[in-house]
């Protein structure tokens, strides 16, 4: 027994999700890096920048892949690299966060 993909709205809202996660991804960014230089421009705050810009780039490149996967008729899963990728930036955004704050 085959099970049919269902045709409807899904890989639409899918594809709307991942760009709303994208500009979300692209917000974060930004304002880690600019809380990462503030005021005073050190080597370690354009190191946290630089780290925070090269996250958001393996991110929007996901994104985008995913996002494009998810126009065809009958686009495929994402793929475990994929998925890894994502994740692996998502906590890699979110310890920057932290190690700005602190």
């Amino acid at each position: 027994m085959t099970q049919t993909r269902d045709p409807g709205l899904q890989p639409e809202r899918t594809r709307l999700a991942w760009r709303r996660t994208t500009l979300t991804c692209t917000v974060v960014a930004v304002l880690a890096g600019k809380q990462a230089i503030d005021d005073d421009i050190t080597a370690a705050g354009v190191t946290g920048a630089a780290l925070s810009a090269l996250v958001w780039v393996g991110f929007l490149a996901v994104g985008h892949r995913r996002i494009q996967a998810l126009e065809s008729p009958r686009p495929a899963a994402l793929s475990l690299r994929g998925a890894l990728l994502a994740a692996a930036c998502t906590v890699a955004l979110a310890g920057f966060a932290v190690a700005v704050v602190l």
